[in-house]
């Protein structure tokens, strides 16, 4: 599965020109902590995070969000381009989300602006669409092995290797005709997404596998 599979398309967005204020509500009226920042034909320039707002105070208080709500509690007048994170890192639509999820563990990030070549917003991503795409069922993954990477990939009858999945763990059981098509079924395996682990029981032997032709 790639990004856009599972980003959000309708995208709530800011400019540098709106203020702290107004960017704390969307937040709050939207129950997101996390807002990308446009200019001109939605260009990512930024985005402004409930991080963001701590930095501006160092004190006790755990979410400054809420101080925008208080009553008797004047709002800054600064604007989202005065404290936004410039340059955020982004992804494309084609990005795999085992990709995006190892950017965001490496980068320390929550979400990630999906952008176009030309650097427009086209959607966005967070850790819990990543959750939830890994949170695939095992037969799907199993469909996904068989008809996907054993019949169209690498163009083996589907039947020809046992494939099990239990809780995202697959077994793969069986002979290819080549050591080198056996790599390729258990790397191609690991890549999918809600596989934890790969059990490989695989032999090659090209006398035992006599034919191996896709299904057609």
């Amino acid at each position: 599965m790639h990004v856009q599979d599972v980003m959000t398309i309708e995208v709530i967005t800011v400019t540098p020109e709106h203020s702290l204020k107004e960017a704390a509500r969307l937040m709050v009226d939207n129950g997101i902590s996390g807002i990308p920042v446009v200019e001109g034909e939605s260009v990512v320039v930024g985005i402004i995070t409930e991080a963001d707002f701590l930095v501006r105070d160092p004190g006790p208080r755990p979410r400054l969000l809420s101080v925008f709500f208080d009553e008797g509690v004047s709002a800054p007048s600064e604007a989202v381009g005065d404290v936004m994170t410039r340059h955020p890192v982004v992804v494309f639509e084609d990005t795999t989300l085992s990709e995006a999820g190892r950017t965001m563990a490496n980068k320390n990030v929550k979400r990630l602006p999906v952008v176009d070549a030309d650097g427009h917003l086209v959607g966005i991503i967070s850790r819990s669409d990543i959750v939830r795409a890994f949170a695939r069922p095992d037969d799907v993954i199993e469909d996904e092995i068989r008809q996907d990477v054993l019949n169209r990939i690498l163009m083996f009858d589907p039947d020809l290797i046992e494939v099990t999945v239990d809780e995202g763990v697959v077994t793969l059981e069986g002979a290819l005709p080549e050591k080198a098509d056996v790599r390729l079924l258990q790397e191609l395996t690991r890549r999918l997404d809600g596989v934890v682990r790969v059990d490989s029981r695989l032999t090659w032997d090209v006398d035992e596998v006599a034919e191996a032709a896709p299904t057609v």
